[in-house]
């Protein structure tokens, strides 16, 4: 094991003036080891360590001192000395510590000598005032308290003197505090230093409280009282003040309470004195003592502040005792008066610090309420009082059900305290009585688990449940929990709480199972209810379902009972499914096996190291189909299995290492970053095992060598040392060279992220690690130059991430491996670098970033960067620095004058380039964009520690060059960014209105540039991309001719675009942020004015922060203000680190001139309020956040409350309100809004939601557009804020939804402001006149309410109860809009209880009117309807609703729609209100239980339904209905209806009905036919009841053959039987697109054979012709995805079919169809098709495996055979992970014949997609010998390296196309790896050659083959010399395409050498 070093403490150094040291010499003795002589060597020594062992030797030699002996004057010296060393020494140094430890050793006669030195010198330190020199002394007395008994003995001293001195500091204190506004570090400490002086007199007082009691009853000194009344005063002062931090006030609140209990004179004056002080001093000053009306003035003149009163009640509950006799009489009301004080304080303090204090104090409350319980004198009211069916502990459980769920994780934690003492509580006051029978926890356990499984507070309050009654006693009320509990736990906010939930039940279940009587048998049952629905879960569900219980349950069911792990082997195992094929979104038994084993492994419940331990848990081979699984997480648990163990050092087996090379090659492109990620960690851990335990087997290897070398051996053990390093030397440095041959050119992002990850970690085991005495590997090693060549060539990636991967990798390794010593290289590089800082793609910039890096770090840089200014033709004298520099300096210094140098020269060109900016914008932005170099020297200067460096004077001037730079640069590009509309600036539009509005854009920035192109619009042509415009006059008409084809520095054209210059221009003020942000981060400021200590002087850091603020205030570009923000942030970081007041006040200053600004609203004021008031918002932000987490948030305070003020509006609905006077609301509005969702402000901006939410409710109702916008957009961000970022895509889930009372007790003032708007809403509803108005608020107030709902723990308080929500939620359903009305039922539902929910929708239906009534309003019953209906609906769908629903409401409900049964019929005209109450039939009927029911009343019900069916319009009228309102919805709910019908009546047939039931259904519905239903709906002329009819019939076959369950079998062919022919005819007739479809999918389900004979319209088509329709029909059919799938389908299956049929008989007369089919499906599988058909071609090319691709004859032609397989290789390299997995089921469809020989068989099964690409092409060799088609077979195989990426020489060369588009987002594959399928294609080609032994009749095609390869490598070798220099850096994209092409012909060279041809390939490069 690898041990680290201990970091050295800091201790110090004893130093003594040098009077007392002159002294202390004089009284030496020549005695060695004498007192005098130790101590004098003590204080002359140096090192504070050596002081540190003399002080112990001391206090050794004190310890021997006889204590009778008499004083000397040296040993009176040497205590003098001690002392004087004691209180020079800082509190928390260990010498200071070892002092008090000398000092403890002193005989009994020295003790009082020593009390009076420190006396002494205490009283010399107190006489001391000035500030610093105070809080030192204050340490010091609070040092002298503290485990040192003679400091506590002076204490007992000079108490009065040391009180008398922290009166006067705290008097200081608070006069400092006064004058230190807006200066927070000064502040901080100053709070620091008061609370350490109130927490010191506190414990003074504590010390010598019996001492000053005992005064105060006899004869009170008047000094001491003066002393005790102002340190009260000044307690009470801070408890009041709101400017003291809450710490320190709750610190004086304790110590209120501990001097008025010192001063008190009885103990049992205590109760009342402090309950009369704490709720009604003001009523009671009277009966108070003089002294404490004196000294809490503040508190008996008017009523306290409520967080005053909260402090004390702390005070109160820490510093009583509870459980005394002397708090009998007045302690128990007072106990009581306390918690309902706190309950109430709760509603007030809506502060997170404040609720936080609230909920510590209630834990207080019920811990001193224990005590008191506990006590021998408890009184019987005071135990009835706590019970927990009384009031006060109810309300404290109301508290508890609140909080539970609150955010704050520490509040919760303290509610679950609370929780718990409550139980303690309830216990205590119950003695005698069993908790099983106790009521309350019988009510309470239900009442728990009645609560949604969603609910955090749940499996909290459960938990604490189970420790009190145990899990026998939960399992009996509901045995379910455990299943119940593993399927929520997907949900990763709740995993922690559900684990620590079924933890303590299973663990608890254990050891109640092992004590009682039958235990024998425990563990059966135990495994049953807490290992079997685990293993169910993992084997069954998606593993994004399973991570949490992996992670979180598995482990701690395994550390409770290891040996279930056999158990759980043996139950998967058994289940027979770890060879069996999985679905893919599960992982199977196969995988839950990998996983119980890893987690297993790495507790170490079993190690790999005894082979026999592998053999018998699991086989090798079923690790091998793991390791490449289908599956990533199977995979990832099978790599973790194989890594990782308990300890570090455990030996690497030779089988491990084999299984981790077979790992590597088919996982190093994975697609998920999170399974990237874990793989290169779980590697990172075998990697770090081989280093471990290579020391140990070194230290063997020594061990052995060294008894050989003695002559004494010993016997081996399983393995020689020096074999295994050796085994663990080949395995790394085969793991170096695959992945280093890995990073070829083309690679995918993935490989490249894992390979330069696993490398770099290989480079850290390389490095000289402290404490390694034997390194396995240098990696250097495996470093070939074209490993070097590749690595650099990293550096070109589009992606950031593999950039710095490889850059931290070559930063690891020598520079001569890349050839950087040599100049001409290097200067290559530089050059590279600075042409791509300047490139138009922006990704250049930062490529050019890392070479730089990289390049400054070599000592021949600076040769290099004189060549390539030289070659700039730039003037000598402005580069004498790289004249003056040789280059030979140290390395450090090297690197410092390299950066300096190359920023100089960087500034320099940008500065010419700003210049030529200056003058044409456009000019810039097409050639010489700056933002580039702006980056590179940002990339650049993080190389570099700014506060190290050495050339000061030079670098000043540099960074005030860098300054001036970025202001000159914001200067040319900002008015793009400021202007009215930035993204459209440029002058280039489509049509003459756009372009007109143009020019006043224009006219607004007044461009510099000297062309024309800014002078007047131009008009682009919408056809071809070409520019025309017309010359207008100046009157503002668009010009002629103004074509923008510019030229850039190196003459070649360029297209200039309006993207191309605005992201020139934002990048650039992106990048100055940046680089103004980095400068203020990193750059040293100076200490004080014109001092040489620092590079940033206060006046250039004041510029900068204008720079900011004018930046944020005035851009209107996203992009720009977005990055200001984050420089701001940092000099806004900056000013709290820094030391001078003045720029601290900046910030403060700064946020009251933006708020005046805002209020003002002045005509001049240059503030943006369009865009969301764009960066105003941002600045505020910056401003608010800087403040720091310690502070009391006195900026948020300040800016909430003038937001809020002006967000409110006056008068709300004020028609006076215009876009001028409401500018200030607005900015209010955003910027709240931005402040809500500002992660970093926390729970700090929850006191001032409900005020933000009322603001944007009132804000909707504004007429002014502005105003209505930013309150939508507040109004959201408050949603999130209050109900959590969304978690699903059910808006109805109860994930981001609360309780009604957790909402309002949280936001209590918005319980009436809802209340009363929402009753205003409901009474606009309705009117007289019967005219319906829409409330503008209406739709914000039931999208609040629409997410609270009751709880079963909601008590009866009426303050904030839900229910007046109800009538008036029910009004507002009667809105005239729709969507209202809708939402209104949405709203009701979750505000019914779940038993209410059926009275409740009868007494809706009872309020329906009747057909006769006159006043017949159809909205109002439509919204009546709805609410029923979805009452009903959650009805059904909650899991909480017994299986018992109360019969007889049932039948009420049934009784109540038959009355209204004429508004589902033709008596009811309005088709909306027939549709919803048809959906209500429906819901019944769904869920009647006809089968099984006798009750005539059911009975008749299903038949109105019936005749309701029979007597609609479908099925009566055959005439065509007029459109009208709803009747979409009507034709949807009756087919829905007629379908459910259907379904039953078939499963109602006479084998399942009793003899009384099938005789009513046979007398009352005779006329009823099921099959005869389906083909009249099929035929409706309603494209919705067919489209609706067809989706039904495809989801009953879909269910069949997922089922294949007998019954549904039967009762869907039963169904079907009749409607073939309908099918038939409807596939030709249709014309709508998704009907055909559909029809065309029931088509491919049903039996190919009983479609024929095909008859339509008595025309028969043969099979071959319906084949020759189907695909034609697919030639017409691109525009739909879905009946293109149909097609590609109903083909293929055809297809399928008469190959099978024909396949004795000769298919050429369908050879035409079959080719055009082959054509189809490759265009199904090229990579322009949506991802639904390329799925769809995967499934057709895997059913065509066994029939056609892998059979042992050739039934299609070989071509065509050869196309399809290379279909199947296409989509194994498809982007989209679903179509590259479902592809690789080809594997498995692969007839036995072709694997029974094989030795790895286990393989062909459920593989990824890199192992199925691998065995598809080994499968095509193959079956190329096996169908006599070798040499055909391998030349077109061959052709396909040949046919890919053809290279036209014309393509590589142009230019131009470089600046066409800014970003190429052409079609790419950024998974797919040309060179990889090459490579495997050549490997088993070559096999195929070898083995077969092909010899060609006619080698015409060979040399054919070779001759096009030839020529093709001929012109890439010339394409390659025409390429400049470091082409992988300037032409990427041509260099990787060559690359790849040349890998292709050398692959293609190999092959045709078998054969003797190829030679010549090889030579052209």
């Amino acid at each position: 094991m690898v041990l680290k070093k201990k970091k050295n403490a800091e201790v110090g150094r004893i130093i003594l003036d040098d009077q007392k040291l002159a002294s202390f010499r004089s009284i030496a003795t020549g005695e060695e080891n004498s007192l005098v002589n130790l101590l004098l060597e003590c204080v002359e020594l140096k090192d504070g360590i050596e002081q540190l062992h003399l002080l112990k030797k001391i206090g050794s030699l004190l310890r021997k001192l006889d204590t009778n002996s008499v004083h000397n004057s040296q040993t009176d010296s040497c205590m003098e000395i001690l002392v004087a060393i004691y209180w020079g020494l800082e509190s928390k140094s260990p010498l200071k510590r070892a002092t008090v430890s000398t000092l403890g050793c002193v005989p009994e006669n020295l003790e009082e000598e020593v009390v009076g030195c420190l006396v002494s010198c205490l009283r010399k330190e107190m006489l001391t005032v000035e500030k610093s020199h105070v809080r030192k002394t204050i340490d010091s007395i609070a040092a002298c308290m503290e485990n040192f008994s003679l400091g506590e003995k002076c204490m007992q001293v000079i108490y009065l003197e040391v009180l008398q001195f922290l009166q006067t500091a705290l008097l200081d204190f608070k006069l400092q505090n006064k004058s230190l506004g807006g200066q927070h570090i000064l502040q901080n400490k100053l709070m620091y230093d008061l609370l350490l002086a109130l927490k010191t007199s506190m414990v003074l007082v504590q010390k010598v409280q019996g001492k000053i009691h005992g005064i105060f009853c006899k004869n009170p000194e008047p000094a001491l009282c003066e002393c005790m009344c102002g340190l009260l005063a000044s307690f009470t002062d801070i408890i009041i003040d709101g400017n003291f931090l809450q710490n320190v006030q709750s610190s004086a609140g304790m110590a209120v309470l501990l001097f008025i209990k010192t001063i008190v004179e009885r103990d049992e004056l205590l109760p009342k004195l402090v309950h009369d002080l704490l709720f009604n001093s003001t009523k009671r000053v009277h009966d108070a003592p003089g002294w404490l009306v004196q000294s809490c003035g503040g508190l008996y003149r008017a009523a306290p502040p409520d967080d005053a009163v909260l402090f004390l009640i702390q005070g109160t509950l820490t510093m009583l005792d509870w459980g005394s006799r002397s708090m009998r009489d007045g302690g128990d009301q007072l106990l009581l008066d306390i918690l309902t004080t706190l309950l109430l304080l709760n509603t007030c303090l809506q502060e997170s610090s404040m609720a936080l204090s609230v909920s510590r104090t209630l834990s207080f409350w019920t811990t001193s309420a224990l005590d008191a319980l506990h006590s021998d004198s408890c009184s019987q009211h005071l135990k009835h009082s706590l019970n927990g069916n009384s009031e006060s502990i109810q309300k404290l459980l109301g508290y508890v059900w609140t909080h539970l769920e609150h955010p704050l994780d520490a509040l919760r934690y303290q509610t679950k305290a609370i929780f718990k003492n409550i139980l303690k509580i309830h216990q205590k006051t119950i003695e005698g009585s069993t908790e099983e029978t106790d009521l309350f926890f019988l009510n309470l356990t239900q009442s728990l688990l009645d609560l949604e499984w969603h609910i955090k507070g749940k499996y909290i309050s459960l938990s604490c449940l189970v420790e009190y009654l145990g899990t026998d006693y939960i399992l009996a009320v509901d045995d379910s929990i455990p299943k119940q509990v593993l399927g929520i736990m997907h949900e990763q906010s709740l995993a922690t709480y559900a684990t620590d939930l079924l933890e303590k039940m299973f663990i608890g279940h254990k050891n109640q199972l092992n004590s009682s009587p039958q235990s024998s048998n425990w563990i059966e049952q135990w495994h049953k209810t807490w290992v079997l629905p685990f293993l169910m879960a993992l084997c069954d569900e998606k593993s994004s379902q399973t991570t949490a219980i992996i992670d979180h349950y598995l482990p701690k069911l395994l550390k409770c009972n290891p040996d279930s792990l056999t158990y759980m082997i043996e139950e998967i195992r058994s289940s027979d499914k770890a060879g069996k094929n999985g679905a893919l979104s599960c992982r199977g038994a196969l995988g839950a096996l990998m996983t119980c084993l890893r987690t297993a492994r790495a507790q170490g419940l079993w190690s790999t190291e005894d082979k026999s331990t592998w053999d018998q848990l699991i086989p090798v081979s079923l690790i091998k189909q793991a390791l490449v699984h289908k599956h990533e997480q199977v995979r990832l648990d099978a790599l973790g299995l194989i890594c990782e163990t308990n300890r570090t050092t455990e030996m690497v087996s030779q089988r491990e290492m084999d299984l981790v090379k077979f790992f590597l090659p088919y996982n190093l492109n994975s697609q998920f970053p999170a399974i990237r990620q874990k793989i290169v960690w779980v590697m990172r851990k075998l990697f770090y095992r081989i280093r471990d335990s290579s020391q140990i087997l070194y230290k063997q290897t020594q061990a052995i060598n060294r008894q050989k070398n003695s002559g004494c051996e010993e016997k081996a053990n399983n393995q020689d040392p020096e074999t295994q390093l050796q085994q663990y030397k080949d395995f790394l440095m085969w793991v170096c060279e695959r992945l280093f041959q890995a990073l070829f050119p083309g690679a995918s992002y993935p490989s490249n992220f894992i390979v330069l990850s696993l490398l770099g970690i290989i480079a850290e085991l390389s490095d000289d690690a402290e404490g390694q005495t034997y390194r396995v590997i240098q990696i250097t090693d495996a470093m070939q130059p074209a490993y070097s060549d590749a690595l650099l060539g990293c550096l070109n990636s589009t992606f950031e991430e593999v950039k710095l991967l490889a850059y931290d990798l070559m930063r690891k390794l020598p520079a001569t491996l890349f050839g950087l010593q040599d100049g001409e290289k290097l200067h290559t590089l530089l050059q590279a670098a600075l042409d791509l800082s300047t490139s138009t793609k922006p990704y250049d910039c930062v490529t050019a970033s890392y070479l730089f890096a990289l390049l400054v770090q070599q000592k021949g840089f600076l040769l290099a960067l004189r060549a390539c200014s030289s070659k700039q033709q730039m003037t000598g004298d402005q580069f004498d620095g790289l004249s003056k520099a040789d280059g030979k300096q140290p390395d450090k210094e090297t690197v410092e004058t390299n950066i300096l140098e190359v920023i100089k020269y960087l500034v320099n060109c940008l500065s010419d380039e700003i210049r030529q900016a200056a003058k044409s914008l456009v000019h810039a932005a097409a050639s010489n964009p700056l933002y580039g170099r702006v980056h590179c020297i940002i990339g650049t200067l993080q190389q570099l520690s700014l506060k190290s460096i050495t050339k000061i004077a030079e670098w000043r001037q540099v960074v005030e060059g860098l300054i001036s730079m970025a202001f000159h640069l914001s200067t040319v590009v900002s008015p793009i960014c400021q202007s009215s509309s930035p993204e459209g600036l440029i002058p280039m539009d489509a049509d003459l209105e756009t372009a007109e509005n143009l020019q006043k854009i224009i006219s607004e920035i007044k461009p510099r540039d000297t062309n024309d192109y800014f002078a007047q619009v131009k008009v682009m042509k919408s056809d071809e991309d070409k520019e025309t415009s017309r010359n207008l006059p100046g009157d503002g008409n668009p010009a002629e001719d103004l074509s923008m084809t510019m030229t850039d520095a190196d003459g070649r054209s360029c297209q200039v675009t309006a993207q191309m210059v605005l992201v020139c221009c934002w990048r650039s003020m992106k990048e100055i942020s940046l680089l103004l942000g980095f400068l203020c981060q990193n750059v040293p400021v100076q200490s004080v004015p014109d001092s040489k200590d620092g590079l940033l002087a206060f006046h250039q850091v004041w510029a900068i922060g204008e720079y900011f603020k004018y930046q944020l205030l005035q851009s209107r570009h996203r992009g720009a203000f977005e990055l200001a923000y984050v420089g701001f942030i940092k000099l806004t970081e900056m000013f709290t680190r820094c030391n001078n007041s003045d720029l601290q006040k900046l910030t403060l200053q700064w946020l009251e001139e933006v708020l005046q600004e805002i209020k003002s609203s002045a005509p001049s004021s240059k503030l943006c309020a369009t865009r969301r008031s764009a960066g105003i918002p941002f600045y505020i932000q910056a401003l608010v956040s800087s403040e720091p987490k310690c502070s009391n948030t006195g900026f948020l305070k300040l800016t909430m409350n003038e937001l809020i003020a002006l967000s409110m509006p006056a008068v709300p609905l004020a028609g006076s309100q215009d876009e001028h006077t409401t500018i200030p609301q607005v900015h209010a509005l955003n910027i709240l809004r931005a402040l809500f969702r500002d992660t970093k402000l926390g729970e700090n901006v929850i006191p001032y939601v409900a005020d933000g939410l009322q603001a944007a409710i009132l804000g909707f109702m504004s007429p002014v557009w502005a105003v209505r916008n930013s309150s939508t957009l507040l109004f959201s961000a408050l949603i999130t804020r209050i109900f959590g970022v969304k978690r699903g895509k059910d808006e109805r889930s109860k994930k981001n939804r609360m309780t009604g009372r957790e909402f309002f007790a949280r936001f209590p003032t918005l319980h009436p402001f809802l209340l009363k708007q929402l009753e205003m809403v409901a009474n606009t509803m309705e009117s007289d006149s019967g005219v319906l108005k829409l409330h503008p608020s209406l739709f914000l107030l039931l999208l609040v309410l629409g997410r609270l709902y009751p709880s079963p723990m909601d008590g009866t308080s009426s303050s904030l109860s839900l229910a007046p929500f109800v009538p008036l939620i029910i009004r507002c359903g009667h809105s005239p809009v729709y969507r209202s009305r809708e939402m209104a039922a949405l709203a009701l539902v979750p505000f019914v209880a779940i038993d209410r929910i059926l009275p409740t929708t009868q007494s809706l239906m009872e309020t329906l009117p009747a057909p006769t009534h006159p006043f017949i309003r159809q909205n109002q019953i439509h919204g009546t309807l709805l609410q029923a209906l979805h009452l009903l609906r959650s009805c059904y769908d909650s899991k909480q609703r017994t299986n018992s629903c109360l019969h007889q409401e049932l039948h009420d409900i049934i009784g109540c729609t038959r009355a209204k049964i004429w508004l589902a019929t033709r008596q009811n005209p309005c088709f909306l209100t027939r549709a919803t109450f048809l959906d209500i039939i429906f819901i019944l009927c769904h869920h009647l239980d006809v089968s099984s029911t006798v009750d005539p009343q059911i009975l008749d019900f299903w038949q109105i339904a019936h005749h309701i069916i029979l007597e609609s319009e479908l099925f009566k009228d055959s005439q065509k209905f007029l459109p009208a309102p709803g009747l979409i919805q009507w034709q949807k709910s009756i087919t829905k209806l007629t379908l459910s019908v259907v379904a039953k009546s078939v499963s109602l047939r006479p084998k399942s009905l009793s003899r009384d039931a099938i005789c009513k259904l046979a007398s009352e519905s005779a006329d009823v036919q099921p099959r005869l239903l389906l083909p009249h709906l099929l035929h409706s002329e309603f494209l919705e009841v067919r489209l609706l009819t067809l989706e039904t019939v495809l989801f009953w076959l879909e269910e069949k053959d997922f089922l294949q369950a007998r019954e549904t079998d039967e009762n869907v062919l039963f169904l079907l039987s009749g409607i073939e022919d309908t099918l038939k005819k409807l596939a030709v007739q249709e014309k709508h697109p998704a009907c055909l479809a559909k029809v065309l999918k029931i088509l491919c389900h049903l039996d190919m054979e009983g479609l024929f004979p095909w008859i339509v319209n008595d025309s028969v088509m043969s099979e071959a012709k319906l084949l020759r329709w189907i695909l034609s029909l697919a030639d017409t059919t691109k525009s739909s995805v879905e009946l293109q799938s149909a097609t590609l389908n109903l083909a293929s299956k055809l297809v399928t079919h008469l190959v099978q049929k024909k396949q004795e008989k000769s298919l050429d007369s369908i050879s035409e169809e079959l080719k055009q089919w082959v054509r189809l499906v490759v265009q199904s599988c090229e990579v322009e098709e949506q991802t639904e058909i390329r799925l769809t071609a995967a499934k057709v090319l895997i059913d065509a495996v066994p029939s056609l691709l892998a059979n042992k004859q050739l039934h299609l032609d070989l071509l065509d055979t050869l196309t399809l397989w290379r279909c199947i290789f296409t989509l194994l390299q498809d982007e989209e992970q679903e179509v590259r997995d479902k592809t690789t089921d080809v594997i498995q469809m692969v007839p036995f014949f072709l694997t029974a020989c094989k030795e790895n068989d286990i393989l062909y099964s459920v593989v990824n997609p890199s192992l199925a690409l691998d065995l598809g092409l080994g499968l095509l060799c193959e079956l190329l010998q096996i169908w006599g088609q070798v040499l055909p077979g391998i030349v077109a195989l061959v052709e396909w390296m040949l046919e890919e990426d053809d290279v036209e020489e014309d393509t590589v060369n142009e230019t131009l196309g470089e600046y066409d588009v800014l970003f190429d987002k052409s079609e790419i594959n950024l998974w797919a790896e040309k060179i990889t399928f090459a490579n495997l294609l050549q490997k088993h080609l070559s096999r195929l050659i070898s083995h077969s032994r092909a010899v060609p009749d006619d080698e015409s095609h060979l040399c054919l083959l070779s001759a096009k390869a030839s020529d093709q490598a001929q012109r890439v070798a010339r394409l390659f010399d025409g390429l400049p220099p470091a082409a992988e850096f300037s032409r990427t994209a041509d260099y990787t395409r060559l690359s790849i092409q040349k890998v292709r012909l050398l692959n293609t060279a190999q092959l045709l050498r078998l054969f003797g041809l190829g030679a010549i390939i090889v030579g052209h490069f």
